[in-house]
């Protein structure tokens, strides 16, 4: 076999493994599928088994694909081959229309649309080039050699610098740090910017300089690649030692290096082969509702096309007559041999001469309307930037604007979501005892309910307040400690509180100084009230935590302990708790534990019911008090039993297959008989504006579900604070905390647990719909609201109950779970969405959310204090809950009326325009003759009515942002669908007869009688252009007929566009070529306007084909008026106060933030109301609709009123 030892070429792109049969290389192994062998330091021996290269590649095309590919995605929408389809029907004889009618708008969507798709997909590509042509050093012989990263190949040795990134996903050999670690930063993963420790086996930690590091020649045994972040199992084999490798030894792709000079690793995962690789999946493909009522509606106006086509078969099979002379049929032309054969043909003439009715441009148009919102709109809106985070609003799609104004359901995470995610140490109970002063927000929401006065205790005067902690208790502070009645197990809480966790410290070593860099804010807090108790966690290493004590031997004295941190048994969301062994400089060994109360409960020695009776109350107390409980737990290890154990620990931690599982066996194994310490409580403070916003939403007629993970009692407390629950609502609860559950949790029959929990969940659930369905029958019954945890919704989302439950639910204004898991949350969002067929809107910040967001018709995540995965996740991302209210009332309202809008116009105007060649063709026999010149025809949609259409959809608004959160009420026109149902479509099509039946029979039977100034009557190209003219003047108009608000683009657009098409007449109409069809109208809008008839058809026809929609805009307005037509009859003596507003935060900006303001607020300073010319009647069924009770309209009531002034009219200034 020849080996080659090149640097310079790239490894294969495919990854061929070798097959599983016996073949002899050496000492290289075939690759087992569920293993995979990389020897470092050795290419030649890799070189079999053809690793994926580190070049990567995220462009959807490159240079052969582009054409096929793009082409393919531009025809998997139904418009665009239905178009396809014309146009190869315009190239046959049967086609009336000149082939460039069709061709040539089709060319001109797919040219845009292939452009926009090749520009971001160059962009995509020269960031690629970006990142494969970085530079790494890698060993060759006994020296580092710079090579691009595309270049690196598996079981390269590489070298990394500080504040580098990982070129690929690298096995940690060595540090320049003492004790063979290093410290990384994930922000490229996660979004968490504190700082994780990575350490090498002691095994590697000589292999720094190239001399040495050449020498290594280790074997690296581990899983496959695969999307899994924070799990890695494997073993590296060096000199016939086998030594098991974890996460801690996995330097991943993306991430950077800190704090480390340079560390030496060995690659094992390269290219799309890398774990961040593996995970750059994109998200879920979402179509909004109206999208789908679009293709609706696209098939419905098919359904029209094919009938008006059957129509003119049917009465061209009828009409048409061989021996009808004039028609000059020869006997050759055989598709006229039978009435069937005429009637086929004419068919498809007709699908060709009447193939407009479908507009070609209408997705190009919507989703440039849409991209702009988003861009200009979403994104540059000050309402919702945070200037604390410096963060803005980020619409990280476009394809869901218009679903934001739709949403029925919000599905919410809590922590971090409706609260700050800003964990301060509040209180704590040792051995039974309870500690710690003041009063939660939640606590003084509570007493401000129930009509009590909160009285504040004043803070002692020794009080420590820093961030994290919150805590004033003199009987804990400065020692005091010492003087209570077990200051030893006030010890055993403050050493588990400084020991057991993963918190890295920085900077100087002095409690003012130090910077704790923590995984969560909650871990932090705990080690920051250990500081201010006396026990200082200052230093770390891989295998030793440094506490500075005191007052523990005597008052005063202070003493630095190094504890050896033997095992780390660390949390998942299966386990709930984290354990440390730790090494005493004495020689005791203790585990200390912390978790959920009923994780550690479940695991306490005998003899603890006293203590744990009391420490439940406090517990329960906490969680009334909406504070974030964790209970804390000690065992001491005698040697024999912790030697015993730990054997077991290292094969479970060696596994190669179900690693997690076995870990997890063992910690059961010594996690138990624990000694309970106490708890400890954080309080987690809500989110500014959270309960304003709730409020609004539900007067929206939004229904807001919380799904946490937190306790019933911390969940149902801020729930109380954030008005999602309050008393004067029926609460239905369903608890795992039953006496029949608790019965039979003791005996310890997990089989008969699940059957007794079933059967509770199942009793409730019908008891509780009963109820509810009571309640609803009644005329004032109250609101109810549904409170479960996650053990019962486990069994409540089982087949035979999830309809119960949904229909339960949906009865419900309010739904709170509590201890949910983020697949319950999922479940959860996609019951409602499914069952229910509603739309949903899930919101969180964390990683754990993210399984809900994407199962939500729309995803939202916040760039919180938990990293940005839930945000990477989403569809738009915001800073705080609060401006739920602005995207969804402002501009998601706004999106939905807008894109409504655009999609009945585009309707309207296309079947106006096609309806006026149909009636051409009953007075031409049904023969397919076409009515208007081809290029009329291709340039009609994309040219002279495409501008003020995307106007339209920037610049439309019924009500100002400020009246939208005003009367939220409005938002429920969204969610009712108002603007896009079938009677919309249907008056929508009503105008588009009348119009071209206006257009069509006034001109054509005026033009009887009109002659020209030669004295010849008009022609049919005449009277044609004149119907054209008439018709694009129409059409443009009505774009202001239909508009709330005006602008100068309004005017500019609509004038342009009837503009564009006299100067194109007029250039169109004066030359001509003996190889095109225009010799038709050649000259004629010359003539047209030398008559005095053009000029007073241009003024009537429009003006009476408009007078039908202004007389039906009338009576609407009077007797039957949207709920945002009245808000505008109330306001519209109002000036707008929008710039007021506008002033009133300019001068709380920076120079910067005021020119961004300025220049996001261009339209909508632009913007002005019309004015409405009729005061409506109808705003007592609004304000009824507001308290909620059901008022309908009365004819009577409207005529007594309709000569009465709703108010006086302000004078103007």
């Amino acid at each position: 076999m020849v080996r080659s030892s090149s640097l310079n070429g790239d490894s294969s792109a495919s990854h061929r493994r070798t097959p599983s049969r016996t073949v002899t290389l050496g000492h290289i192994q075939p690759q087992a599928p569920s293993c995979r062998t990389v020897y470092c330091n050795d290419r030649d021996s890799n070189m079999p088994v053809r690793f994926k290269g580190n070049s990567i590649s995220t462009t959807k095309y490159n240079v052969f694909t582009f054409l096929p590919k793009g082409l393919f995605e531009q025809f998997r929408r139904i418009a665009n081959i239905y178009f396809l389809g014309i146009s190869c029907l315009s190239l046959t004889p049967i086609s009336p229309v000149s082939p460039i009618t069709n061709v040539a708008p089709l060319s001109m969507v797919l040219l845009v649309s292939l452009i926009k798709e090749a520009f971001e997909d160059w962009k995509r590509f020269q960031n690629d080039m970006s990142i494969n042509n970085s530079t790494v050093e890698i060993l060759q012989g006994q020296q580092w050699v710079p090579i691009p990263w595309r270049k690196l190949q598996v079981g390269d040795i590489v070298k990394i610098k500080q504040d580098a990134f990982f070129p690929a996903d690298i096995l940690f050999l060595s540090s320049t740090n003492p004790d063979g670690i290093c410290y990384v930063e994930t922000a490229n993963l996660d979004g968490e910017t504190n700082l994780k420790i990575r350490k090498a086996l002691e095994r590697t930690w000589d292999y720094l300089v190239p001399e040495k590091a050449s020498e290594f020649k280790g074997e690296i045994q581990c899983e496959q690649p695969n999307n899994s972040l924070y799990t890695f199992t494997g073993n590296l084999v060096v000199q016939k030692q086998t030594l098991p490798l974890s996460p801690d030894q996995l330097l991943l792709r993306g991430c950077s290096l800190r704090n480390t000079e340079y560390i030496v690793g060995a690659v094992v995962f390269t290219g799309h082969e890398t774990k961040v690789m593996m995970n750059a999946m994109n998200a879920p493909s979402k179509r909004s509702t109206l999208e789908k009522k679009l293709d609706k509606l696209i098939i419905t106006i098919f359904c029209v096309l094919l009938t008006m086509c059957l129509i003119g078969a049917i009465g061209c099979s009828i009409v048409t007559d061989r021996e009808d002379l004039y028609l000059g049929l020869q006997k050759s032309d055989w598709e006229y041999h039978n009435r069937l054969a005429i009637g086929f043909f004419t068919f498809f003439t007709l699908i060709t001469l009447f193939s407009s009715i479908i507009p070609i441009s209408l997705y190009v148009s919507i989703e440039m309307i849409k991209f702009i919102q988003s861009t200009q709109f979403i994104n540059r809106d000050l309402n919702m930037y945070h200037a604390e985070t410096n963060t803005p609003a980020l619409a990280r799609t476009s394809n869901l604007n218009e679903e934001l104004g739709q949403v029925e359901y919000i599905f919410s995470d809590k922590t971090g979501t409706l609260t700050r995610n800003l964990m301060e140490f509040f209180k704590c109970s040792i051995g039974g005892i309870s500690y710690g002063c003041g009063v939660t927000e939640i606590e003084r929401g509570i007493a401000q309910r129930n009509g009590l006065k909160v009285h504040e205790e004043e803070r002692s005067t020794g009080a420590i307040r820093e961030k994290g902690f919150n805590f004033d208790d003199p009987r804990l502070m400065r020692g005091a400690w010492r003087n209570e009645p077990d200051p030893d197990l006030c010890k055993e809480l403050f050493r588990c509180l400084a020991i057991c966790h993963t918190v890295l410290p920085e900077g100087d070593e002095s409690p003012e100084k130090i910077v704790y860099q923590a995984a969560s804010p909650d871990e932090a807090a705990l080690v920051t009230a250990a500081k201010n108790f006396g026990f200082f966690f200052y230093r770390r290493t891989p295998t030793t935590v440094y506490v500075r004590e005191s007052h523990v031997e005597k008052m005063g004295k202070i003493q630095d302990v190094a504890y050896e941190i033997l095992n780390v048994l660390e949390f998942n969301s299966t386990r709930k708790r984290q354990s440390v062994v730790c090494r005493y400089p004495d020689g005791r060994l203790v585990l200390y534990c912390k978790g959920a109360d009923n994780v550690i409960f479940e695991r306490l020695a005998d003899g603890m019911d006293d203590v744990r009776k009391v420490t439940r109350e406090h517990l329960e107390h906490f969680g009334s008090s909406g504070l974030r409980t964790l209970c804390l737990a000690y065992r001491d290890l005698d040697p024999e039993t912790y030697n015993s154990w730990n054997e077991k620990f290292i094969q479970a931690k060696s596994a190669l297959r179900d690693r997690e599982k076995k870990l997890d066996e063992v910690a059961e194994l010594i996690e138990k008989d624990l000694t309970l310490i106490g708890s400890t409580a954080i309080e987690d403070k809500l989110q500014e504006g959270v309960p304003n916003c709730i409020e609004t939403l539900s007067r929206a007629g939004i229904k807001i579900w919380v799904l946490t993970g937190d306790k019933m009692e911390t969940a149902i407390n801020i729930a109380y604070a954030c008005n999602l629950i309050n008393n004067d609502m029926k609460q239905f609860i369903i608890s795992s905390e039953t006496d029949a559950i608790r019965e039979a949790e003791e005996r310890g029959d997990q089989v008969e647990i699940a059957r007794v929990i079933k059967e509770e969940v199942k009793k409730e659930l019908r008891k509780s719909l009963e109820e509810a369905q009571l309640y609803m029958h009644t005329v004032a019954g109250p609101k109810l609201a549904l409170v479960i945890d996650g053990k019962c919704l486990m069994y409540a989302l089982d087949p035979s109950l999830r309809v119960t439950l949904l229909s339960l639910s949906l009865n419900c204004t309010s739904v709170v779970c509590c201890r949910v898991s983020p697949l319950q949350k999922a479940q959860v969002t996609s019951l409602v969405r499914k069952g229910a067929k509603k739309i949903t809107l899930s919101i969180g910040d964390g990683a754990n959310d993210v399984s809900m967001i994407q199962a939500a018709h729309v995803g939202i995540g916040i760039s919180g204090m938990e990293g940005m995965q839930a945000v990477m996740a989403s569809d738009f991302a915001i800073a705080q809950f609060r401006f739920l209210t602005d995207l969804l009332l402002v501009h998601g309202r706004w999106s939905y009326l807008r894109i409504c809008k655009v999609v009945m116009y585009f309707f309207y105007k296309n079947l106006t325009f096609t309806l006026t060649q149909f009636w051409f063709t009953f007075r031409t026999g049904f023969s397919g003759q076409r009515f208007y010149d081809d290029w009329f025809q291709s340039l009609y949609n994309v040219f002279f009515t495409a501008l003020p259409v995307i106007v339209l959809g920037l610049f439309e608004k019924d009500v100002s942002a400020s009246l939208s959160k005003r009367y939220p009420e409005l938002y429920r026109e969204g969610i009712r669908n108002s603007f896009f149902k079938w009677r919309v479509v249907a008056v929508w099509a009503t105008s588009a007869v009348y119009q071209s039946l206006v257009c069509y029979l006034f001109v054509t039977t005026s033009s009887f009688g009109a002659i020209n100034s030669s004295g010849k009557i008009f022609g049919l190209w005449d009277v044609s252009t004149l119907v054209f003219t008439c018709l694009v003047i129409a059409v443009n108009v009505r774009i202001l007929l239909m508009s709330n608000s005006i602008t100068r683009w309004h005017y500019i657009t609509v004038g342009g566009s009837i503009l564009a098409w006299l100067v194109f007449a007029f250039v169109y109409c004066g030359i001509t070529t003996s190889r095109d069809r225009n010799e038709n109208v050649y000259f004629v809008i010359y003539v047209l306007m030398s008559t005095f008839y053009f000029y007073f058809t241009l003024l009537l026809i429009p003006a009476v084909s408009l007078l039908g929609d202004f007389i039906y805009q009338w009576v609407e307005r009077w007797f039957y008026p949207y709920d945002y037509q009245i808000v505008q009859e109330i306001h519209r003596h109002e000036s707008d106060a929008s710039k007021a507003d506008h002033l009133e935060i300019e001068n709380e900006l920076t120079p910067q933030e005021a020119r961004s303001y300025a220049i996001s607020q261009l339209p909508r300073e632009l913007s002005k109301h019309t004015g409405f010319a009729f005061d409506s009647p109808g705003y007592e069924s609004f304000f009824a609709s507001q308290l909620g009770v059901y008022a309908p309209q009365k004819a009577w009531d409207v005529a007594r009123r309709a000569s009465m002034r709703s108010r006086p009219k302000v004078p103007k200034k």
